[in-house]
């Protein structure tokens, strides 16, 4: 694995951070080849990419720091304002939320913008984890005898360390610690996958007749099928019911999904009133 992909003078370029900031330059990119293919302005396509970094990352810390809150508080400062530590399902919350209230002070609905959004954000999505994957962040997944299991030894959270929490696992190596170059799911690798094909689905789908907002509920449909899928194999603590905290938000997140692609499933019924 590679953290630090290279230096320029003092300057460490991590590969988290750039394949994060790829991510989020791909997405702007669709976003506003999506906004300008229906008519809506593609100026506006940066705007929202920014809200959507800085408000993303911040709930995705915010989300972090309470999963790990007596961390937290033995070192607030340090775990508040490191660069690692980020959940996903935070920051989507809070950066759908920033970029829904942008759009509708402009007067625009925001469903229109979260369809545009939902082709973006799957591969953008895909795209970020190469950072996980490069940097061995702990973001992959149990051991495995598959060809393409991969050495994380030299990531910033070690196989050694990611797999301490499942006892019954590092159990069966020698004094309950499992090797660093143990090879592991590249689960990573397998969500980017996963997002393009994800990608090709909405891309293919975009053009259809359907109700502002259904693509994004087809959206919200594969991305959490796709993440309640792939945690079987990641390294998270299960909570409940054998599941993980990514799933047991998934679930709920799907469900209303499908809900709202059924409710919405003709073009002539009026969308419901805003409360």
């Amino acid at each position: 694995m590679i953290p630090v992909l290279f230096h320029i003078g003092p300057f460490k370029v991590h590969s988290f951070g750039l394949m994060l900031g790829l991510g989020f330059l791909l997405g702007s990119y669709v976003l506003s080849l999506e906004m300008k293919r229906r008519k809506l302005d593609p100026a506006m396509a940066s705007t929202i990419t920014i809200l959507a970094v800085v408000f993303g990352i911040a709930g995705a810390k915010i989300l972090f720091l309470i999963e790990e809150w007596q961390v937290f508080l033995r070192n607030p400062v340090s775990e508040a304002f490191s660069p690692g530590g980020l959940t996903w399902y935070g920051g989507f919350v809070l950066g759908l939320t920033a970029v829904s209230v942008y759009v509708r002070k402009k007067r625009i609905s925001f469903l229109k913008i979260w369809d545009c959004l939902a082709v973006g954000l799957i591969i953008a999505y895909g795209v970020a984890r190469i950072g996980c994957h490069l940097a061995g962040d702990g973001d992959y997944g149990f051991p495995t005898t598959l060809p393409w299991g991969t050495n994380y030894e030299n990531g910033t959270y070690p196989p050694s360390h990611a797999l301490a929490i499942f006892p019954e696992i590092a159990g069966h190596y020698p004094g309950g610690v499992v090797p660093d170059n143990v090879p592991c799911h590249p689960t990573p690798i397998y969500e980017l996958v996963l997002g393009v094909i994800g990608f090709g689905i909405l891309w293919k789908l975009r053009t259809r007749p359907w109700r502002d907002g259904r693509l994004f509920m087809f959206y919200l449909m594969l991305s959490t099928l796709f993440r309640f899928s792939v945690e079987f194999l990641r390294l998270n603590p299960r909570w409940l019911f054998g599941l993980s905290e990514a799933q047991l938000i998934a679930v709920p997140l799907f469900v209303f999904g499908l809900v709202m692609f059924i409710r919405w499933r003709s073009p002539a019924e009026p969308l419901p009133a805003p409360a």
